[in-house]
């Protein structure tokens, strides 16, 4: 009997890899870890960087490529999800793997599959495995896509694990207690290997894990500060003090993520200290879609892939700087996945955004704009809350319905950011 004929794009593998394995996030490493034995172990790197946490993890890996470039070594990065295009997750020395490259690396999995079903995500991590070691590369920073333990990037042993600042989120996966969820993202940590934790009060099950590993941990506001100035950043470790530009990152979470990421780079590489022009260069040249990122002035649009209540904290933050709850109008267009808490997201925006326009979202995950809207007004009430089919809808309604002085925040999910970005840029 001929085998069966495989896809010839990537679209077209993209859905195969998708319809074959029904269930969207399945957790736990044996499916994967067969495969990844059948093909070989490729590892994506000679060094690499795994990074989990709840917020700050897409911008903290896109720090660590910005400083491994300007350092001039070649990396590869794995980041999920992805905005527009599945080629965003898997870049060599920051440029997108092409389609070619991943459907030869969709080939490796599929030949090395066997009886085994791997979800979407496993599937498109082995492929990235594959596709990075083919390239020689330095160092890859590799980012888990849901807790940590079971994660299918965690088949990988890091030689720094990073964890960025835990909250809830995908509780019905990780647990809904803090310490918990700490322990999920503490399954990257390896035994004698460095840890660096960017956040001063992470869960104690974290820093208990680390004790227990043998892991030499750099923790934020103990063995590592940054500095935030209007144009500038210092950043300070043990004999270590750097003066840095001000991330090109929006908000001042991201001194945060920048230092966070440094503290990683120096922990594998602590001759970078003295090369203080190169990593200024690094940090200058990073680019990241969906961060607080402006695309648009007079009003404002802002864009910001968060969908829980630590990122909607630190974007109320960052709205504060730019005159949100001090007599600045700033609207929100919101469009979130159905299983995410709405409800503490809004209300760690209310005190800065004086008006919701609740958006829906398609697929099995999605939820209308009217039922969104409906657990909008169960916080801050009915009046300035109204809701449109689509992201495209909301937005427009809220340009018409602002002034020049105004601001708009597009949040709530990367599928939300997406449809925002190609109906600004007029291909919606």
């Amino acid at each position: 009997m001929d085998s069966p004929r495989l896809p010839a794009t990537l679209g077209d593998w993209l859905e195969l890899i998708e319809y074959r394995h029904h269930t969207a996030i399945d957790l736990g490493l044996d499916r994967c870890r067969e495969v990844w034995l059948r093909m070989g172990t490729p590892r994506p790197a000679g060094r690499v960087f795994v990074v989990a946490g709840t917020n700050g993890k897409g911008s903290t890996v896109a720090n660590i490529c910005g400083f491994l470039r300007g350092l001039g070594h070649s990396f590869g990065s794995y980041t999920t999800p992805h905005i527009h295009d599945y080629n965003e997750r898997v870049q060599v020395n920051g440029k997108p793997a092409s389609d070619q490259a991943l459907v030869e690396a969709f080939k490796t999995v599929e030949a090395a599959l066997g009886d085994v079903s791997l979800s979407y995500f496993e599937f498109g991590t082995l492929a990235a495995f594959q596709l990075l070691s083919e390239q020689n590369l330095d160092f890859a920073v590799m980012e888990v896509g849901l807790g940590g333990r079971l994660d299918a990037v965690n088949l990988l042993d890091a030689d720094c694990a990073v964890i960025t600042p835990v909250g809830l989120d995908h509780q019905e996966y990780l647990g809904d207690d803090i310490e918990q969820i700490g322990r999920e993202k503490a399954g990257i940590i390896r035994t004698e290997r460095p840890l660096v934790c960017g956040q001063s009060e992470p869960p104690r099950s974290i820093l208990d894990a680390a004790d227990a590993a043998g892991a030499p941990l750099t923790l934020l506001g103990r063995d590592f500060t940054v500095e935030p100035g209007d144009s500038h950043m210092i950043f300070r470790q043990g004999d270590v003090s750097l003066e840095l530009p001000r991330p090109s990152l929006r908000g001042a979470h991201q001194f945060t993520n920048a230092a966070t990421a440094l503290a990683a780079v120096l922990a594998l590489l602590p001759e970078a200290a003295q090369q203080g022009d190169a990593l200024s260069r690094g940090l200058a040249s990073v680019e990241l879609h969906g961060r607080f990122e402006r695309v648009r002035d007079n009003p404002d649009v802002w864009i910001d892939v968060g969908h829980n209540p630590l990122g909607a904290n630190v974007i109320a933050a960052a709205l504060r700087e730019r005159g949100g709850g001090g007599g600045r109008r700033i609207v929100c267009v919101l469009a979130m996945l159905a299983d995410k808490d709405a409800e503490a997201v809004v209300q760690e925006l209310r005190g800065v955004v004086t008006e919701w326009f609740c958006a829906g979202l398609d697929g099995d995950r999605g939820q209308a704009g009217q039922q969104l809207a409906g657990r909008v007004a169960t916080v801050v009430g009915p009046e300035p809350v109204s809701h449109f089919e689509r992201v495209s809808e909301a937005l427009q309604a809220a340009l018409d319905g602002v002034g020049p002085e105004d601001g708009i925040l597009v949040f709530g999910s990367f599928h939300t950011a997406d449809e925002a970005d190609r109906y600004l840029q007029g291909g919606w």
